[in-house]
């Protein structure tokens, strides 16, 4: 229905087989976080991984999410989008209680290796880790004085100060 115009002045995206409407990123503090992770993360991963910025994944359940960051496997993504995911990172505000109870047992039941919600309100990253059906076996959370390193690329430390204001 996208493809055909359907949606074509709207953000949606499928959740569960469900078009939901999605919050306009275009605020300061959604958008900061989200511009300045998509640049540590592409300088860091560059030739290791596909950085993608606000673009649909495949996930379990008739899902076609759109996280604000997914770090995926280098590949030819022209014909159709990605179904793995090393990393994926929503940016929450107002949508902190879908990113948490919705989109994070999503990623996690469809086997995505790590999810991180930056939690602008807060000022906190929650990283989950270890997905299964069931949900996520760890979740740590990680203040402006801290460094994350994600699993896959243990080597790139990312530090929250750097993409989350005080």
């Amino acid at each position: 229905m996208v493809a055909l115009g359907f949606f074509e002045s709207e953000r949606v995206e499928l959740l569960h087989g469900v078009i939901i409407a999605m919050t306009p990123p275009n605020d300061p503090p959604h958008a900061s976080p989200v511009q300045l992770l998509g640049e540590i993360l592409i300088l860091g991963l560059a030739r290791r991984a596909t950085v993608r910025v606000q673009l649909p994944l495949i996930a379990a359940d008739e899902s076609e999410p759109e996280p604000d960051i997914a770090v995926v496997p280098r590949g030819d993504y022209h014909q159709a989008h990605p179904d793995r995911a090393h990393l994926v990172i929503e940016v929450a505000d107002s949508s902190l209680r879908k990113d948490r109870l919705v989109k994070g047992p999503l990623y996690a039941a469809s086997g995505f290796e790590e999810y991180w919600l930056v939690n602008v309100t807060s000022k906190l990253v929650e990283v989950h880790r270890h997905p299964s059906a069931d949900g996520w076996a760890s979740v740590t959370r990680h203040g402006r004085g801290d460094t994350i390193h994600p699993l896959a690329f243990a080597d790139l430390a990312v530090a929250v100060a750097d993409f989350l204001s005080a």
